[in-house]
């Protein structure tokens, strides 16, 4: 396998920013405590030029009030850290124009969620949810959201650091990524299907597969980027591509609509235009006793 950028997000900040340009834990007018959540690396940096707001994994760092987060994943205090981030970022640049409007850039690689006991009694769920509406809501204001998958990508952690994304990019399967909401084992448990016919499936079904290239073909990922070398270059010219969009008015392109479309046009989700027509006519069907 060609050199990994699994559990190296550091690293990829420094591959796509300018040289010198990244300043960790300050976002707008709010600084970051290193110590708050430090699963989670989140900074101001430039991309020729272009301010930018930086969120990625540090696969490298332990919470030591959390024993489960480590090796890149987002706990509670991860995803609070995250969110504020996000939300730095839209205060500083509220009265500003689309144009000039920081794009987020989303460094992903992460095995997943805090699951501890701890975390699921204060809340892990609401930390997670607070940092996906934070970029749902950053996305409809007008911020270009990037994310970039270097490594792992997995279960809710995805969820919310990534899937809000405008769009998605990734680095192939031969550099270690791997992109799945649910390993097969899990699907087993649930569907009662033994594993040896998912890993079967898995294997020409974009659904139960894991790797970078099958989410492609799902719409899910915009471009695999062929190499770390390309992943600037690839980041500037989608943040173009982002703006050019939003600016012309063909924000339902982006996000987790645009890609469900570009799914269906690759043919990995024939059936997704069926379902959302069946649904609608089964909600129409009752909404009135609801209303």
């Amino acid at each position: 396998m060609t050199e990994s950028l699994v559990g190296r997000g550091r690293e990829a900040i420094d591959m796509i920013v300018d040289g010198g340009s990244f300043a960790e834990n300050q976002v707008g007018e709010q600084s970051f405590d290193a110590d708050f959540g430090p699963g989670a690396v989140v900074g101001t940096a430039a991309v020729n030029g272009k301010c930018i707001t930086v969120l990625a994994n540090d696969a490298e760092a332990i919470n030591p009030r959390f024993p489960v987060v480590y090796f890149g994943v987002i706990g509670m205090e991860e995803a609070y850290k995250m969110a504020q981030a996000v939300y730095a970022s839209m205060e500083a640049d509220r009265e500003k124009p689309l144009r000039e409007k920081h794009p987020l850039l989303l460094l992903v690689d992460t095995p997943g969620n805090g699951p501890g006991k701890v975390e699921e009694i204060f809340g892990m769920n609401k930390a997670t949810g607070a940092y996906q509406l934070a970029l749902a809501e950053a996305r409809k204001a007008g911020h270009p959201i990037l994310a970039v998958v270097i490594g792992r990508a997995i279960s809710g952690a995805f969820l919310c650091h990534g899937l809000q994304a405008d769009q998605i990019l990734a680095l192939p399967k031969e550099y270690g990524t791997m992109i799945h909401v649910m390993p097969i084992t899990s699907i087993s448990r649930i569907t009662k299907l033994d594993v040896e016919l998912l890993e079967e499936l898995s294997q020409s079904n974009p659904v139960f597969a894991a790797g970078a290239d099958f989410f492609y073909r799902l719409g899910g990922v915009e471009e695999l980027i062929e190499s770390p070398e390309a992943m600037r270059t690839a980041v500037l010219a989608h943040i173009e591509e982002i703006y050019q969009k939003k600016e012309s008015g063909h924000s339902e392109e982006l996000g987790p609509w645009g890609r469900g479309r570009l799914g269906e046009a690759r043919g990995g989700r024939t059936a997704r235009a069926a379902a959302l027509a069946k649904l609608q006519e089964e909600y129409e069907a009752v909404a009135e006793n609801y209303l």
